[in-house]
């Protein structure tokens, strides 16, 4: 039997990551805030899985101001929706194999 896990990316092993890049796929784009509260992540989980993300080119970040206030979003680049829909089709896979060894 083959490897049933060679397409997992390790980018996503963190849930954090899982859940920023599952907001951002289906979203054009993001604010720190939010996915903050939307994940229930402290400033500095969502800073740090931000950044490993951003490293990775899965993320795109634009800074700006809103009345004076510090914004930040994030937007998911054509290369991170591509590796997160890859890596839910090897997800779906893996939970698939359960069918093939009947």
């Amino acid at each position: 039997m083959k490897n049933i896990i060679s397409n997992i990316n390790k980018a996503f092993d963190h849930r954090i990551r899982l859940g920023i890049m599952s907001v951002l796929v289906v979203n054009d784009h993001v604010d720190f805030k939010t996915l903050k509260e939307l994940l229930g992540a402290t400033d500095g989980n969502v800073a740090s899985h931000t950044k490993a993300l951003e490293k990775q080119k899965y993320i795109k970040v634009e800074k700006s101001f809103i009345d004076r206030k510090p914004n930040t979003r994030y937007i998911a680049t054509e290369k991170g929706r591509k590796a997160f829909q890859e890596h839910l089709d090897a997800l779906e896979k893996l939970l698939n194999t359960r069918n093939e060894l009947k």
